[in-house]
């Protein structure tokens, strides 16, 4: 008998290798301080570089995998399982173990071959961080994988779904499998944009996907690039391109679309599908005491959908998703502190 966890993410399991950048780094490999991409043949390179970096940091990255940690520590033991592809490697190795330190259960499907676990540059520069990802092994994960029994029985089990939106380039297949169970299900699906290229290169895939979306996580870039795609009026209106997404066409109607886009220092906005915006503060931090942004924005969502599994309401959500981001800025990279407030 399969244990059920009431939270199953999916997603892309890497592992950050992340080292402070300066402009020089940054130019070099034609990077932009704030962004997130994946690696193409001119970023090979950077790889080699950064390992031999003094200050180099291994963290367990991988953005759902970062939202699944955080929100298993803020709930029930045994509550969140994570799945994604890595090889049978050391990096894959780190990767259990961190995600044994915050008690997530990790069903890493293994890829066989010479390709290693993925992995992902994070160049921090001020509260900025430039993400370059190589995704090897995790990109082999495919909608046959999910369809199995192992996988499956998971899915099954839960009753509320986070996927990030780099995992629209691997299988939007397996992304609308589990998409078209929730909805039939009258269960919980919940995506994350992740990142302004997957609006903006992966537009037909999104928008696939979206009408089964009942939670749409994303910031401000990610909003800006959508609202570029699609030609809305004005990529800066935040709340506007929040209530267009809100009002798309939904396959389960028994359910109202929420759409949530955080905004770095600025409020986060939230709105319904009837139109009603609601803005909420984060909580206020002295610059000195931030450490790096690196997985803030995934915190955010552990917090929230950590609090969706115990059926509380949007503030409660918000506000929890606002403290696990409070944390992890404090700390090296997306790492989560011993005495969080379960509250």
């Amino acid at each position: 008998m399969t244990h059920s966890y009431p939270l199953f993410c999916m997603g892309n399991p890497l592992l950050d290798i992340q080292v402070k950048a300066d402009e020089a780094l940054l130019a070099r490999y034609n990077l932009k301080s704030n962004d997130a991409i994946l690696a193409d043949e001119s970023h090979l390179s950077l790889y080699e570089e950064i390992i031999d970096f003094k200050d180099v940091v291994y963290v367990a990255g991988g953005a759902s995998q970062n939202t699944a940690r955080g929100a298993q520590r803020l709930l029930p033991p045994k509550s969140v399982v994570y799945v994604g592809a890595t090889a049978q490697d050391v990096f894959r190795d780190q990767l259990v173990a961190a995600a044994t330190v915050d008690g997530l259960t990790t069903e890493y499907v293994t890829i066989p071959g010479d390709l290693p676990t993925g992995t992902c540059a994070a160049l921090i520069s001020g509260h900025d961080r430039s993400l370059v990802t190589k995704l090897s092994a995790a990109e082999k994960l495919t909608v046959d994988h999910v369809r199995s029994d192992r996988v499956w029985n998971l899915v099954k089990g839960a009753r509320v779904y986070y996927v990030e939106g780099f995992f629209l380039t691997v299988t939007p297949e397996g992304i609308l499998e589990i998409a078209k169970h929730a909805a039939a299900e009258n269960k919980i699906f919940t995506m994350n944009f992740s990142a302004p290229f997957i609006p903006q290169f992966f537009t037909k895939v999104l928008d696939e996907v979206l009408p089964y979306m009942d939670v749409v996580f994303g910031n401000e870039g990610e909003a800006e690039a959508y609202a570029l795609a699609h030609n809305l009026p004005d990529p800066k209106d935040i709340k506007a391109i929040a209530t267009y997404i809100a009002k798309l066409p939904k396959v389960n109607t028994q359910r109202e679309r929420l759409v949530v886009f955080t905004q770095g220092v600025n409020n986060t906005i939230v709105v319904k599908a009837d139109g009603t915006v609601q803005e909420y503060p984060i909580i206020a931090i002295p610059e000195n005491e931030i450490v790096d942004c690196n997985g803030a924005g995934d915190a955010f969502c552990g917090g929230f959908v950590a609090k969706l599994v115990q059926g509380a309401d949007i503030a409660t959500a918000v506000a929890k998703g606002h403290y696990l981001a409070h944390e992890v800025i404090q700390q090296v990279g997306p790492t989560y502190p011993s005495n969080l407030n379960l509250d």
